[in-house]
């Protein structure tokens, strides 16, 4: 199954498994002065607010599936998984719902409310001083102690518990013209993306990625999976080093345009989401918000549109700080 979408019966079934493990997340209408201003009259945006989920971000969806794929033995012997923080945290979680073990590797440079949300939920939390490190970390984890990799954002599994979200959405907003989702490694659209335009052909999909990591454009681009370079935004869940093949077969397929937005946007975005809606998310949870009221605001005028808000994984002190900035950012007074 290396480039095989899954299909509405495996999204169907995949969303019955996983019920007991995650959360059916709520879709929420935002209206606004600020979006008429912004996108004109007649313009509908629906909020997938996905920060809700178990473990705070869509992760879960696919950490829970692809252990669920594993057959008993396997999962008696615990997971393994690299992340910055998000999936860390996604796995960590599913790890104890499930009643098996988990021992993740972080970055050093991880937010600590992240690594504290893993250890809150039972794992074994290692520390690497870089990325390099982490990955080399995590297989060797793998190989010495038997433990299942449980990855980030590549595989049918990943993309098939992604798809839920999507298929969730569809449903309770009928004939969207777009959807708007975060890119990073890919895994969230790839699974997404196949929902949508599997239930909707004529549904827009857009993905929204930094400009700091634009590795999904550049792969789309050149046709082949490339590695990310030099990272450079403050959107560490949106940061992966490299694109993966079977992610990005589907969005190749299956997503119409992926356009760029920077830092400076993203925590503009983050600071209209808590100001208008009270909604506090992390910089990738701002990106849809980012993407609508920048590069797509054109295009997208007049219509009726779904954003998917990740998640919200961020300690205090860092989104004081955000928020402030993107506070300035908008020209609002204090």
């Amino acid at each position: 199954m290396t480039d095989t979408p899954p299909t509405l019966q495996h999204i169907n079934a995949a969303t019955s498994r996983l019920a007991p493990f995650v959360r059916r997340t709520p879709v929420w209408e935002w209206r606004d002065d600020l979006l008429g201003d912004r996108l004109g009259p007649g313009t509908e945006v629906h909020l997938k607010l996905e920060l809700f989920q178990q473990s705070g971000t869509f992760k879960a969806r696919g950490a829970v599936m692809n252990m669920l794929s594993l057959d008993p033995a396997a999962l008696k012997r615990g997971v393994t998984a690299v992340s910055a923080g998000n999936h860390a945290a996604a796995v960590s979680y599913a790890a104890r719902a499930l009643g098996t073990s988990a021992k993740v590797v972080m970055p050093k440079s991880a937010s600590s409310a992240r690594v504290a949300l893993c250890r809150r939920f039972g794992a074994e939390v290692v520390l690497a001083e870089d990325v390099h490190e982490a990955f080399s970390l995590v297989k060797h984890i793998e190989q010495a102690e038997g433990r299942a990799l449980v990855h980030p954002f590549e595989g049918f599994y990943t993309a098939t518990g992604t798809a839920t979200l999507g298929l969730e959405l569809m449903r309770d907003v009928e004939d969207l013209d777009a959807v708007l989702v975060p890119v990073g490694g890919g895994g969230l659209i790839a699974g997404v993306a196949a929902a949508v335009k599997q239930l909707r052909p004529g549904c827009a999909v857009y993905g929204i990625e930094p400009e700091g990591n634009d590795v999904i454009k550049r792969s789309v681009a050149s046709g082949r999976p490339e590695a990310a370079g030099t990272i450079r935004t403050i959107a560490d869940s949106l940061s992966p080093p490299f694109a993966m093949p079977y992610s990005l077969s589907l969005i190749t397929r299956f997503v119409d345009d992926i356009v760029l937005i920077s830092d400076d946007a993203m925590l503009q975005a983050a600071f209209w989401l808590f100001e208008r809606t009270k909604l506090a998310v992390e910089p990738a949870g701002a990106a849809t918000t980012a993407g609508l009221l920048g590069p797509l605001a054109s295009r997208l005028g007049g219509k009726r549109v779904g954003l998917v808000v990740c998640g919200a994984n961020i300690d205090a002190t860092r989104f004081s700080e955000y928020l402030e900035r993107g506070r300035l950012l908008a020209g609002q007074s204090a």
